[in-house]
C-alpha cells in the first residue's frame, strides 16, 4: 500500500510518500481501508520533534482520524463485516488481549494512540481492534466521519465530563477557528449553554457567528478578558475552554467569574503559564483543570450525538495524501478554519 511517513523529525522534506507492507490483522483486529483522514497539530508537532507521545517510535506513519470501509477481519471479530463503512476510535484503551495493539492503554502513562504512537491514517489502509471501530450511517458523506473523533471527544471530555458545562451557563471557547473548537461551540450550543468564542481573525469570529457562536471577539487586537466581562454584564463566564496556553492564559482567568472553571486540553501557543494574581484565583473560588484523556465508553455516545443532532461539518480544504507537505503547512500557518482533510 501506499503510505506518508517518516523516519526522523524535520520540516516537511522528512516526509516520504512510497509503499510499505499491508498490515495483517490480528484475532480481534480488522484492516480499514482509509478514504478520508483528517490532520490535527499533533501531526505537524510530531514530525517537527518539538514534542513526541510516549511510545512514539521511528517510522511513523500519523493520522488519528480516521474514516472509511473494512477489508479484512480477525478470526474473533463477530461484530464487524467486511464491507462496513466505519470511524474509527485512535485511542488504544480498552483494547482486546489477542489485538496486535493490546497492551497499550494506560491512560496517564504509555497511552497509544493510533496516527499518534502506532501507524495510522495516513495510509491506504490502517489496522485497527475491532471493539474500536463504530459505523458511520449511510447517508453520512465518510469524509464527514473523517472530521470527528478526536476533536469532538476531546471537547466533549473537557466540556462536559471534566468542566460539568451545563444548560444555562456561558463559556469562552479560544481559537475558533480550529478543528477542536468548531466542536466545542455546537456541543457547547447543543447542550443548552451560551457561546463566547474568540479567534485571531475578524472573518473567523464572523464564521463562529454562523456556526452558532452567540458572541465573538478577536483575541489579536483586543481585551478578551473586558470582553467576556462585558458580555455578562460584569459577572464574567462559567467556563473557559482553553487549548492555547500561554498566549491567553492570564486573560482567561480575569474572564471567569466568581467559581468559574478553566479547562486546558491544549498548549498550542506554549507550555509555560502564569497565574497573574493569586488573590483573584482564591477570593474568586476559581478553579484551573487538566482535561485527561476521553475513556473507551465515552465514544460512542458522542459519536451518537453526532449522528442524530444537527452539526455542521466544517471541512476547510481537501488534499490528496501526496501532497500531505502541503496540507501540514497550512495547518502551521493557522491558514484554515476547521479541518483540513487527505483523501489517499
Amino acid at each position: 500500500m501506499k503510505a506518508m511517513f517518516y523516519n526522523q523529525a524535520g520540516g516537511p522534506e522528512v516526509l516520504t510518500y512510497a509503499d510499505v507492507a499491508d498490515p495483517e490483522p490480528g484475532p480481534s483486529d480488522v484492516v480499514v481501508d482509509v478514504a478520508a483522514t483528517s490532520l490535527n497539530r499533533l501531526d505537524v508537532v510530531q514530525r517537527n520533534g518539538w514534542f513526541q507521545m510516549p511510545g512514539f517510535v521511528y517510522p511513523h506513519i500519523a493520522g488519528m482520524d480516521i474514516a472509511g470501509t473494512v477489508s479484512a477481519v480477525g478470526d474473533a471479530v463477530g461484530n464487524v463485516s467486511v464491507g462496513d463503512r466505519v470511524v474509527v476510535d485512535p485511542s488504544l484503551a480498552g483494547v482486546a488481549d489477542d489485538s496486535k495493539l493490546a497492551g497499550r492503554g494506560d491512560l496517564f502513562g504509555d497511552l497509544g494512540i493510533i496516527g499518534g504512537t502506532v501507524d495510522g491514517g495516513y495510509a491506504e489502509k490502517c489496522l485497527v481492534p475491532a471493539t474500536h471501530v463504530y459505523p458511520v450511517p449511510d447517508a453520512m458523506p465518510i469524509e464527514h466521519a473523517a472530521t470527528f473523533p478526536t476533536c469532538y471527544l476531546t471537547a466533549a471530555h473537557a466540556l462536559f465530563d471534566v468542566g460539568g458545562l451545563t444548560s444555562g451557563e456561558t463559556v469562552m471557547i479560544h481559537a475558533a477557528g480550529s478543528g477542536l473548537s468548531t466542536a466545542g461551540i455546537q456541543l457547547a450550543k447543543n447542550a443548552g449553554a451560551t457561546v463566547l468564542a474568540t479567534a485571531g481573525t475578524d472573518e473567523k469570529c464572523e464564521r463562529a457567528l454562523a456556526l452558532g457562536a452567540d458572541h465573538a471577539f478577536n483575541n489579536r487586537t483586543g481585551d478578551v478578558a473586558g470582553f467576556a466581562r462585558e458580555v455578562t454584564h460584569g459577572a464574567g463566564v462559567n467556563m473557559v475552554f482553553d487549548h492555547v496556553g500561554t498566549a491567553l492564559f492570564g486573560p482567561s482567568l480575569f474572564g471567569l467569574g466568581i467559581h468559574g472553571r478553566l479547562v486546558n486540553c491544549g498548549n498550542s501557543s506554549g507550555d509555560d503559564a502564569t497565574i497573574p494574581s493569586l488573590g483573584y484565583l482564591f477570593h474568586s473560588g476559581i478553579k484551573i483543570m487538566g482535561s485527561d484523556p476521553y475513556r473507551p465508553e465515552e465514544f460512542g455516545p458522542v459519536w451518537e450525538t453526532f449522528c442524530q443532532g444537527d452539526f455542521e461539518v466544517v471541512i476547510d480544504s481537501e488534499f490528496a495524501l501526496a501532497d500531505a507537505a502541503e496540507a501540514q503547512d497550512k495547518m502551521l500557518a493557522s491558514d484554515f478554519f476547521g479541518k483540513i482533510v487527505l483523501r489517499p
